[in-house]
This record gives C-alpha cells, structure tokens and sequence, in this order.
C-alpha cells in the first residue's frame, strides 16, 4: 500500500513540485495538499495521512503553530520544510523539539529541489517516517532524566576523557536528553557530530548551550579542546581530534563524504580512538544508517567505554542497531539513561 503524504506549503508552485517529486516514486501517494497551517488542521478533520510535509514560514498561521497542534491532536510523523536563514535554523531546531522527524532545507533556487540529490532526500525521509508512529515526542516523552546537577567535581581535576557523541534522525530532541544533565566541571569534553546541514549545526548548539551546565559551541578549527566544554561539529566539515604539543586541538575537514555523511560519526570516533593521553566514552543514539559503527569499534578495541540508545527510545533504531551489531557495544540504555551511565564511567 503506498504511503499517502500531505504537502502543506503557502506556495502552490512548491505544493506541486514536492507532489510531483513524490508522486514519482511508486510506494508514495500525495492525495492532499493544504496552503496554511490553518487549512491542514482543517483537512485533518477529515483524512488521515502517513506523513505529512509542513513549510515553516506560511501565513495564517505558520508552520510551528500548526506543528503543536498536530503533536497535540494527531499521531502522524512530520517533516519540516526549511528555508537556508539563521532564523530558519533557529526555528527547524525548535520545530524538531516540539516533535518533528525531521527536517529538509528548501534551496534558494526552488528549482535545485527537481536534481537528483534533493529528489532522492525529500523521498528517503518520508519513507523513514512513514515507519515511526507519530512524532518524536512518542519517542522521547517520559524519558526525562533524573537531574545530576548536584555533582561536583574537584576543580583541580585535569581533563581525563573525551566523551563522543554520534546521532541522526532524532538526534537533536535526544542531545537535549543528555546534554544538558552533564555538570560544568566534569573531567572531560564532549564531542558531538548531529547529521545536519551547515548552518543548522551553530543554532543547535546555541539552543543547547541555553539549557545547559557546560558550555556548547559550534567547534572551530585548531581550537583547544578543553574540560566542561561540549564542541558540536559543525555541517559540512568532518571534526577530528588530533595531540600537538600545546594540547589535543580540533581541526575540522572537508574531506570527502563517509557513508554519505559530512560530518561523520566514525571519522570524528576513529580520530578519538587514536589518542592515547585520555580516557574514552563513546555514545551512538538515535539515527538511519551505520555511520559510527565502525569508530565505536575502534574505540571499545582501544578500551573505551561504549554505550548505545536502545531500539525503544530511538526515533530510529539504525545507527545503534549497526554498533550493537558490530560487537562493540558495552551497554544498551534507554535515552533517560544515557547521561547517568555517563557520569557513573566518569567515577561518580
């Protein structure tokens, strides 16, 4: 049975060029289109579709209203559409908090979204979507986690650990899971590669860093990776750590693509594996594909911790799947548990 897809755009020349793409592939249906938030809201009332892509800027009423509404009322997986503007990113990052799936960036040629690339992308996501029930809030609602803000560390602690951090699909509600229950002062960094286009990467991390202990950044090249600090990579560039003299800096690539990813879990994890001055905890969480399984492997080889999100509270249980199957995996947790076994490794 086809997926059936609800295209909801203010443009009813981008209602159609979605559709069309769409209609192309034979396992996808698009029976309905809505011009506003309000407007699909009303048709909801009414039919029910597998997936539905939603603009975020639209008149009436926009695509995060709109958004609420159908993470309140409805169980029915979503896919942002995203315009490649700071306050675009800042308002997918929110859009995939409230539950979202997952998010495309419309080009700023609307035409580019006809190439191959942008075609094979708008139709991979909305069949991934069409496996989850509902939002990610399904997903991630009831896994908050028990606070850990009371810990304190010795100040005079050196940096011991790198911690590393992969994910995908789901990733950006699942960091808020972890992230933000890490004390300032550990003993260690963290490493975060999120599967996302350049320029959402900066407003993830400014989102993360409003609600957290450590401090989060975007990493930039050859800055010193130092304790209490959680550096996310930025997109389109691998992130890698590598020991100089005056510490072990973060320089960030543009090499080519690893399974089809930049940046890549497994790039930044394998560079992780090769220092030898630091203890090492990697963690692979929600997300489509492999990418991380591999470095997760090197780094358990090289004595690491491993830790990977369990199938029930991934948005997408492909990445973790991979890690598990892979041999390499010390503990599977649920997402609520992920940032405690982290500070239990950390010798709390």
């Amino acid at each position: 049975m086809a997926i059936k897809v609800m295209v909801v755009d203010d443009s009813a020349f981008m209602r159609k060029i979605i559709s069309d793409i769409l209609d192309e592939d034979k396992d996808i249906d698009v029976p309905w289109t809505a011009k506003n938030g309000q407007d699909v809201l009303e048709k909801l009332k009414h039919v029910v579709p597998d997936v539905i892509t939603l603009d975020i800027e639209m008149p009436i009423m926009d695509g995060i209203s709109a958004l609420q509404e159908i993470v309140r009322l409805y169980n029915i997986p979503v896919i942002m559409l995203s315009s490649l503007t700071v306050s675009g990113a800042e308002s997918t990052i929110k859009a995939l908090e409230i539950g979202a799936i997952d998010f495309i960036t419309k080009p700023t040629n609307i035409f580019k979204l006809s190439n191959k690339e942008e075609k094979k992308e708008l139709i991979e996501k909305v069949k991934i979507a069409s496996q989850i029930k509902g939002s990610s809030k399904s997903y991630i609602s009831g896994t908050r986690p028990k606070t850990v803000h009371n810990i304190i560390f010795s100040k005079e602690k050196e940096l011991e650990y790198i911690i590393s951090i992969g994910t995908s699909t789901g990733g950006p509600k699942a960091l808020q899971s972890v992230i933000p229950q890490i004390p300032a002062n550990i003993n260690g960094s963290i490493l975060v590669v999120q599967h996302m286009p350049e320029g959402f990467t900066k407003s993830l991390a400014t989102r993360l860093d409003s609600m957290s202990n450590v401090k989060v950044k975007e990493a930039e090249d050859g800055e010193k990776m130092l304790k209490g600090y959680c550096y996310i990579a930025p997109g389109n560039y691998h992130m890698v750590v590598q020991q100089e003299k005056d510490g072990i800096k973060l320089r960030l690539r543009q090499d080519a693509t690893v399974s089809g990813h930049r940046p890549s879990v497994d790039v930044l994890m394998e560079s992780v594996a090769a220092i030898r001055t630091l203890k090492k905890i990697a963690v692979i969480m929600t997300g489509m594909g492999s990418d991380g399984a591999n470095g997760m492997k090197r780094i358990f080889d090289s004595g690491g911790h491993t830790i990977a999100q369990d199938e029930e509270s991934s948005v997408v249980y492909g990445m973790p799947k991979s890690a598990v199957n892979n041999g390499c995996v010390n503990k599977i947790l649920p997402l609520n548990e992920i940032s405690n076994e982290i500070m239990n490794i950390l010798g709390v």
